[in-house]
């Protein structure tokens, strides 16, 4: 029997996470395998934890303070399982993603393929659409499912399998990052590591890509206003963390270039289309 550990975390989106937890358990149990859920509320004050711990009692949660976000919460449940239990896999899922019946199942098989050991990705497609919302990069393009496994260097957190052997090369995602930047930097540091990355040969899930320019890049956002959010965690490019993920995957002039572009762009966001 291998164990699975299925790593959550969630703010405020109780409808979203009860029915993220719902298309999971229509999968289980799994023949060959025990899985465990592991959840950080990280301040939830809408009832979420109440209607977990109602609907699925054997939920792990762990209570976060609202300021861990995305990453610095995924690191708060992964470092709960891993003290918890030497599990065989860590397996990432965002609560937005709606997983399909066979989403499981087609992720461990795809890890068997690979002796478990590399990374798998699981691709998203928009309910409403059918085109590839979350999926991993290769040579700066995003990839589609075509059958096959492909490889891929940077990868997107919604779906994502860590073996044990990955888990134990590469460890936990870095506490550096709050929201944005963990999942791209966890592929990139084990394909460092020697250790590759794949995507799912077919879509997984559903999860709707609602991304639009963010306010700091906006000329109707006053200047003062542009520059809190840009250096808040939900602006998505944090000036900082960026800095510190570019430098360590890209290079020096890299971070340095953005970091000053990201600025400019902030001060006259009607220079950029």
């Amino acid at each position: 029997m291998q164990t699975i550990a299925v790593l959550l975390t969630v703010h405020n989106r109780k409808e979203k996470t009860l029915a993220c937890l719902d298309n999971l358990h229509r999968q289980l149990p799994i023949t060959g395998y025990s899985v465990d859920i592991y959840l950080t509320d990280d301040g939830c004050t809408d009832g979420t934890p109440e209607a977990i711990r109602e609907r699925y009692p054997e939920v792990n949660i762990i209570k976060g303070d609202g300021n861990l976000f995305w990453n610095r919460g995924m690191y708060t449940a992964w470092k709960k399982a891993a003290e918890t239990k030497d599990y065989d896999f860590y397996l990432w899922l965002n609560d937005d993603t709606y997983l399909y019946n066979d989403a499981v199942q087609t992720i461990l098989e795809c890890s068997h393929k690979t002796n478990e050991k590399s990374l798998i990705c699981g691709v998203t497609c928009s309910k409403t659409t059918g085109e590839v919302t979350y999926s991993a990069f290769h040579k700066q393009k995003k990839l589609h499912p075509n059958g096959t496994m492909q490889e891929c260097e940077i990868i997107c957190g919604n779906f994502v399998l860590v073996p044990k052997l990955v888990y134990k090369n590469i460890g936990n995602v870095d506490w550096t990052f709050r929201h944005a930047i963990g999942d791209h930097d966890y592929g990139l540091r084990a394909i460092k590591n020697g250790i590759k990355c794949y995507i799912t040969p077919k879509f997984i899930g559903t999860c709707e890509n609602t991304f639009s320019p963010p306010l700091w890049a906006q000329k109707k956002t006053p200047i003062i206003k542009r520059f809190k959010i840009l250096y808040s965690p939900l602006g998505y490019s944090e000036p900082i963390p960026f800095f510190i993920y570019e430098k360590r995957h890209f290079g020096l002039f890299i971070a340095i270039k953005h970091f000053l572009s990201i600025h400019l762009r902030a001060l006259f966001p009607q220079l950029w289309k």
